[in-house]
């Protein structure tokens, strides 16, 4: 089975789907799709990705109607995260209702690296923790989209709530962090409960796909998190891992392209 965990929806239809007033960034409207779920199942189809989590955008804040609709478009292959504000005292009452009433949202996503502090000021605030907690109690998977300055503040909630399932973004950002920094995103690695996803390498790379010139970096990674907590989502599933896992086994690289997704998200 491949599974992706990575794709955003943006709609070109501004009235129907407003950016959030306090987004950090805004795409360029005039670029998007009035069907943006129409074209992703395409990509479903041509890719042959079996299923697929729905990543909430940050231009949209916690207003998920536009992920909703998209997720009712496929409800066998869909499912989505979502996003709220931990400075908002309404947040987990808000999260709570959200998932209550869709079921087919697996995880919770917090944002937090160098350039967008915008969302949290620390990982040590009350507010953080109380939306980590009731995230965890609802069952939902806490997705970090972090830089490596934030890993150590996150290993205490981690440690805190061993329990409850964390998957970390883009190799958690290595652009964004010193060499020291990311020793700390790596010791991540010791807690049982921590997923690395191996996506957005096109951030970092400074060739094309399959970012050859990362492989030392993925390497060192895999090393770290293994092939039971490691998880591809972007770009060519077979291409990527099977150029950058090249001396793991067929059957671990198969977990990494998919089984590890489908086992998080519950598909």
């Amino acid at each position: 089975m491949i599974v992706e965990w990575n794709a955003h929806m943006f709609s070109s239809d501004l009235d129907r789907y407003p950016f959030y007033p306090q987004a950090t960034y805004r795409p360029d409207a005039s670029r998007l799709s009035p069907d943006p779920i129409g074209t992703y199942l395409h990509r479903l189809d041509a890719v042959g990705i079996d299923r697929a989590v729905l990543v909430q955008p940050e231009p949209y804040g916690d207003d998920h109607r536009l992920l909703l609709d998209c997720l009712a478009r496929d409800e066998r292959r869909l499912k989505g995260t979502c996003l709220f504000m931990p400075r908002d005292p309404d947040a987990p009452a808000k999260l709570t209702e959200l998932v209550r009433l869709h079921p087919r949202i697996v995880s919770l996503r917090f944002h937090a690296h160098r350039g967008k502090e915008s969302y949290l000021d620390s990982f040590d605030d009350l507010a953080v923790r109380e939306l980590w907690q009731t995230a965890g109690e609802l069952g939902l998977v806490i997705e970090l989209h972090i830089g490596p300055n934030y890993a150590r503040q996150v290993a205490t909630l981690v440690a805190d709530y061993i329990s409850f399932p964390v998957l970390l973004d883009h190799l958690a950002e290595p652009q964004f962090g010193t060499s020291d920094e990311y020793d700390d995103v790596l010791a991540l690695a010791e807690y049982d409960n921590v997923t690395m996803k191996l996506s957005g390498l096109r951030h970092c790379s400074q060739t094309t796909e399959p970012y050859l010139d990362l492989k030392p970096l993925v390497t060192r990674v895999a090393r770290a998190f293994g092939p039971d907590r490691l998880a591809w989502s972007s770009g060519s599933p077979h291409l990527i891992v099977d150029s950058l896992l090249d001396g793991w086994t067929e059957q671990d690289r198969a977990k990494v392209k998919g089984l590890n997704l489908a086992r998080l998200a519950r598909f």
